[in-house]
């Protein structure tokens, strides 16, 4: 049995029309008629995708939200996945690698052929959770249309970390640290703005929207500063050599990355960080 199963699913799609040529009458003298324009589309064939959410759209369709490595987040019309024996039910699975066809010029495009790539991730409990909290991210942080190769890479790398290890902390600090980067909210961890270098013994204020200043007692007489984040040394050399393993900085990294991650959704609570929360009022 073939370990890597292909479900392809194919949707009717327009040909681009052409005018006909023109003619001629009976006595072969020039007969004039109008060209129609070419109708264009904007087909793309065959993309890497992950679902990462969908909804119902009129009676029988879906609107799909698919992150790409080649266009970034796309929205796109499933026509007819709703109906009973539509093969795109089995196939439209989240966390499962997906070849994608559409084609359309605005901001829904339209689905032609959807397409397993792979075995799919086995996610289960806690695992699952964590994966949807990394599609939750991606849902309000990234703008439509806009591709991020390396966050692709690194999502893909994180739920199938997660398959293999569901309580791999790891993989989310690196895929929220990567997110950041990618969306140009991150910052320089291996020096301060004033240009130093980072010592890890040394305390560092850290604003929301800056990168690390020393502490002294100058700086704690301002209020700005006095404010922002305290961080150590350690958690932002930790982050500069990606040491998102490293047990001692784990709970600092988090609640750094978490306060930043926070105010660029505008202080928003994520959904499932609340149900991750309330699961672990019942884990032993």
């Amino acid at each position: 049995m073939n370990d890597e199963p292909i479900f392809s699913v194919p949707f009717d799609a327009s040909p681009v029309g052409l005018a006909p040529a023109d003619g001629a009458d009976a006595v072969g003298s020039p007969k004039k008629t109008a060209r129609r324009a070419p109708r264009v589309t904007n087909r793309v064939e065959d993309r890497p995708a992950f679902l990462l959410h969908s909804y119902p759209y009129r009676e029988t369709s879906l609107i799909l939200d698919v992150f790409t490595r080649s266009h970034g987040r796309v929205a796109l019309v499933a026509k007819g996945a709703k109906r009973p024996h539509s093969a795109l039910r089995s196939v439209l699975v989240s966390f499962q690698r997906l070849n994608l066809s559409w084609s359309g010029a605005g901001d829904i495009k339209t689905l032609i052929r959807a397409e397993w790539s792979g075995a799919p991730l086995r996610l289960q409990g806690s695992s699952a959770m964590s994966a949807w909290y990394l599609n939750e991210l991606l849902l309000r942080l990234l703008t439509r249309d806009d591709p991020h190769e390396a966050l692709y890479d690194a999502y893909v790398d994180a739920i199938s970390r997660l398959a293999e290890q569901p309580r791999l902390s790891a993989g989310l600090r690196e895929f929220e640290w990567i997110l950041l980067r990618e969306i140009g909210y991150a910052f320089d961890p291996s020096m301060t703005d004033a240009g130093e270098a980072i010592d890890p013994d040394q305390q560092y204020r850290l604003p929301l929207e800056a990168g690390p200043s020393r502490i002294d007692d100058a700086m704690e007489d301002n209020w700005a500063s006095r404010s922002a984040m305290a961080v150590s040394g350690r958690v932002l050399q930790a982050l500069t050599e990606h040491r998102f393993d490293d047990a001692l900085v784990e709970p600092e990294l988090r609640r750094l990355l978490r306060e930043r991650l926070d105010y660029h959704m505008s202080g928003r609570p994520l959904t499932t960080r609340q149900v991750l929360r309330d699961l672990q009022d019942y884990l032993p």
